[in-house]
């Protein structure tokens, strides 16, 4: 059983930020083979959304207040599951988590992502519209998309 939770950057346990960027390096550096910045300096400023199973992180996602990568949205971003652990509908679970935190935290902000150009099916599955043309984000086809409310 999973169970996911958040925190702000600052009660992170170094643990925790290990593993989560483990997680992220797993995905988005070696399986994806994408050289990019991952730590890119947002995630002091950023609430991370982990999610766990029998101890292992196997699911994250950060939150962004509005500000932090869009000057007129909140942001979610690094949505990730261990390759071990997909087609379990964890990220359907680990979508909804999020979105359900960024209204809590901040319910008058609406939600920009800038999502992989393949999953954009997916996170129309969650009320998110795409908008405008797509884009390369680090060399990976990317359209941003909207939480439609």
């Amino acid at each position: 059983m999973v169970s996911f939770y958040y925190k702000t950057f600052e009660e992170l346990t170094s643990v925790e930020l290990h593993d989560i960027l483990a997680l992220r390096s797993e995905v988005f550096v070696v399986e994806q083979n994408c050289v990019y910045q991952d730590i890119d300096g947002k995630d002091p400023f950023s609430v991370h959304i982990i999610g766990k199973e029998k101890g292992k992180t196997i699911a994250y996602a950060r939150f962004l207040k509005k500000g932090i990568s869009y000057s007129d949205y909140s942001s979610v971003g690094r949505v990730v599951v261990s390759i071990e652990k997909r087609g379990e509908q964890l990220g359907h679970k680990l979508v909804d988590f999020s979105i359900k935190t960024a209204l809590k935290l901040y319910p008058k902000d609406s939600l920009k992502i800038s999502a992989q150009a393949h999953l954009q099916k997916f996170y129309e599955e969650h009320n998110f519209k795409r908008i405008g043309e797509e884009y390369l984000e680090d060399g990976i086809p990317h359209v941003g998309m909207i939480l439609k409310r």
